[in-house]
């Protein structure tokens, strides 16, 4: 057998070991990584926390204790009305939660006037001349007002400004599904409407009113 006989033969016998052992580091760590493995079932608590902030968990567990929350603490209309129109000041402290831009609960009957974009205007009886009342009822609802309501719900509960954000947005959607999914709003003109809501004071003669509860008559 010639000398490059020879040599190739021991190259091979070389390359053939060394993919052996690299197969054999291939296995090792391919066992350790099941052996480290979690298996998660979808919707269980450990998913949860895989997953993050679950957004739309926390607001269908939230938006029952603010609606109850809202309804025990609503004021009516005219007297909300006319007590800020007395002394903003008082009506904030009295009536209002959180600062510097106060959220208030209201209780109200009005009708309904022509609207745009889901949001409508209502003619609420006895209250101050110039006082205008809106009511957003989707399908897309804004704000934060709802979160901010009772004020028990503070950034510091989440890990950052994009969570406490969320929270309040799926809080909103929450209540859309338990309020207005079924709301006709194609025939909501001209109807009466009882509403219990929330509105955040910026400026006092003009509400738009988030509904945590309402009833067409």
């Amino acid at each position: 057998m010639s000398d490059v006989s020879i040599l190739a033969k021991q190259i091979s016998r070389k390359r053939t070991r060394r993919y052996a052992a690299i197969a054999l580091v291939v296995v090792a760590v391919i066992a350790a990584m099941a052996l480290d493995t979690k298996v998660v079932k979808i919707g269980s608590a450990d998913d949860a926390q895989e997953q993050g902030f679950a957004a739309d968990s926390y607001g269908q567990k939230t938006f029952p204790t603010i609606q109850h929350d809202v309804e025990s603490r609503a004021v009516e209309a005219k007297t909300l009305a006319d007590a800020l129109q007395v002394n903003q000041q008082d009506a904030v402290q009295k009536y209002g939660v959180g600062t510097p831009l106060p959220v208030f609960a209201v209780k109200l009957e009005g009708v309904v006037q022509a609207g745009q974009m889901g949001i409508f205007p209502l003619q609420v009886a006895g209250l101050p001349e110039g006082t205008q009342v809106r009511l957003q009822t989707g399908p897309a609802i804004t704000g934060t007002d709802l979160r901010d309501a009772n004020g028990k719900i503070q950034f510091g509960d989440f890990t950052n400004q994009i969570e406490y954000q969320n929270a309040g947005s799926a809080i909103n959607r929450a209540m859309k599904t338990a309020v207005l999914d079924k709301l006709d709003r194609d025939a909501l003109p001209g109807k009466t409407v009882q509403v219990v809501g929330v509105f955040r004071l910026l400026n006092a003669k003009n509400w738009m009113v988030t509904p945590v509860s309402m009833e067409v008559k």
